[in-house]
């Protein structure tokens, strides 16, 4: 070791670094949206940086030693670069997304060197870590030149690896509770866990690759502090308009009342000045607010039977039809009226009939 290690500060870091850990699993249980979420996401944050001065100033880990060198309690500090690598990507800011990219990148970028340096690195994380040192922004885990038969075979088999590892872990987990535990199996469970996040820094390093090609596609967003911004010309537009028009009279009402048939389409005012309905002043970039969130298609004013009762009422629906018309009305046999009128219509349709026998008006077919 470069310098004598002082039990104060060991012990300051292990209960550091126990602490951030335990926060890490909190923040799994929280609403990223929540304010509790970045609160402690921020103070996570600045534990493990406050873990990683402390071990370069313990001088834990040099270059001039071998696995077998380190003790076992300090095998976990390995992963803080790690730990404190996902915990900069879930602190998503839109606006300084890119420096955070960058800066996890360089903490796993770190975190791997660390352990090649210390053998940990299997040959094909060795030769993944050189691919990404060779291209760090276009840095895949699966080539885009590999066939769909290759990326599926390697998909299968990374996740079957993490699989492995997780039940490894798992199960040294299980070992480390008991009370007459071995060192070795605690320096086991070290090693499983920093095997676990060397599995994983890969997927993370793929995935900022991915993004920072898609940040670097997108059109960048004008500042909204600046004079020539669109929304600044806005306000400026809005405040000239308020202060000439102060004192004028304007009947800029919401067309919501409108449309619904709610208020007539009159003056809001009488000739005295008071007005005549309640109204609400608007403006077009209210109408534009409110409709963020409402669906892309027209919404129904009023139900099926409100229609048809409407309907109804501007004579648009004929009634009749139906089981109704059905029924055969049976004549009256006292109606002795209605049964001669009845009479006297079939008597004037037989001799229609025998006047006009059938086919008597087709003279085209004639010789």
């Amino acid at each position: 070791m470069a310098q004598e290690e002082t039990p104060e500060n060991e012990q300051s870091l292990s209960s550091l670094f126990q602490s951030a850990k335990n926060s890490q699993g909190d923040l799994d249980t929280l609403d990223p949206r929540s304010e509790d979420f970045k609160s402690l996401l921020a103070s996570s944050i600045d534990t493990l940086q406050r873990c990683s001065k402390l071990v370069d100033q313990l001088a834990l880990f040099s270059t001039n030693e071998d696995l077998e060198d380190v003790s076992t309690s300090n095998i976990q500090y390995l992963g803080i670069d790690y730990l404190l690598s996902e915990l900069t990507m879930r602190s998503y800011s839109p606006t300084d997304r890119k420096s955070q990219l960058n800066n996890a990148s360089d903490l796993l970028e770190h975190f791997l060197i660390r352990l090649d340096e210390y053998s940990l690195l299997s040959p094909p994380d060795k030769k993944l870590l050189e691919s990404y040192k060779e291209g760090r922004t276009q840095f895949r885990i699966i080539g885009d030149n590999a066939g769909m038969e290759a990326k599926r075979n390697t998909k299968i088999k990374r996740f079957q690896d993490e699989k492995a590892l997780k039940s490894k872990l798992k199960l040294l987990n299980e070992q480390s509770q008991s009370l007459n535990v071995d060192d070795e199996v605690i320096r086991n469970l070290y090693l499983a866990e920093i095997q676990l996040f060397v599995h994983q820094a890969f997927q993370s390093l793929d995935l900022i690759s991915q993004e920072r090609q898609i940040l670097a596609s997108m059109p960048s967003q004008p500042d909204p502090n600046r004079r020539d911004h669109p929304q600044a010309q806005s306000d400026d537009r809005d405040h000239r308009n308020g202060t000439a028009n102060r004192q004028a009279y304007s009947e800029r009402l919401d067309p919501s009342e409108l449309l619904n048939g709610s208020r007539p389409h009159r003056g809001i005012l009488d000739s005295g000045g008071r007005p005549l309905q309640p109204f609400t002043i608007t403006s077009k970039r209210t109408d534009l607010r409110k409709g963020v969130f409402r669906p892309g298609h027209s919404l129904p004013t009023m139900s099926i039977d409100e229609y048809l009762e409407e309907e109804h009422k501007r004579g648009g629906i004929i009634d009749g039809g139906g089981p109704a018309s059905e029924r055969v009305i049976e004549p009256d046999e006292d109606d002795q009226a209605a049964q001669d009128a009845a009479t006297m219509k079939a008597r004037e349709w037989d001799e229609y009939v025998e006047a006009n026998p059938k086919g008597a008006g087709n003279t085209i077919n004639r010789g």
